[in-house]
């Protein structure tokens, strides 16, 4: 498993005061499972709740919050897109050791998916896929619809700011 060391490194490089203290940031995978199927690789995902904790930690929780979010948009996004209520959430729990430091432990839902391919001599090859990319949407033009040569309707895209999409890159064809 990759991520946790991965979140380890983003949150010590982002969080002044963790840097200073990183003993203080203790991370731990919980409820780990394995999903596979039954295709002719033996591919699969790891599925877990990793728990980060911040052991009295003297910052304000939105000073973690923020680039815990930002990672999570570059690692896990779909923590962040789906709004059902069964979906799985990011969660957290503050503990008080005294009036200038917390305990602030937060549960991340992650996955990371193993791709197990065959090498020409039979030997496994073992690679962790990257994430779905984002990219920003793209920028503001002209509309028009157009039919039988008339244009019918006109208009110019709305502004999206700072808003991301996932890229979706076009499926490649197989080869025989």
């Amino acid at each position: 498993m990759n991520k946790p060391e991965n979140l380890r490194a983003y949150l010590l490089g982002a969080i002044p005061t963790l840097r200073d203290t990183p003993n203080g940031l203790l991370l731990s995978v919980e409820d780990g499972q394995v999903r596979c199927t039954s295709a002719p690789s033996l591919s699969f995902e790891y599925r877990y709740t990793l728990r980060l904790t911040l052991a009295g930690y003297s910052g304000h929780p939105d000073t973690v919050i923020v680039p815990l979010l930002a990672w999570v948009r570059m690692q896990q996004s779909e923590l962040l897109v789906n709004l059902s209520p069964e979906a799985q959430r990011i969660a957290f729990q503050v503990g008080s050791l005294d009036g200038d430091t917390v305990d602030l432990t937060v549960s991340l839902p992650l996955s990371e998916r193993v791709v197990v391919a065959r090498q020409d001599d039979g030997t496994p090859l073992i690679t962790h896929a990257a994430e779905p990319a984002y990219e920003p949407y793209q920028s503001p033009t002209d509309v028009q619809v157009i039919a039988e040569g008339d244009v019918l309707l006109e208009w110019r895209s709305a502004d999206t700011g700072d808003a991301m999409a996932l890229a979706m890159p076009h499926p490649k064809p197989r080869r025989p």
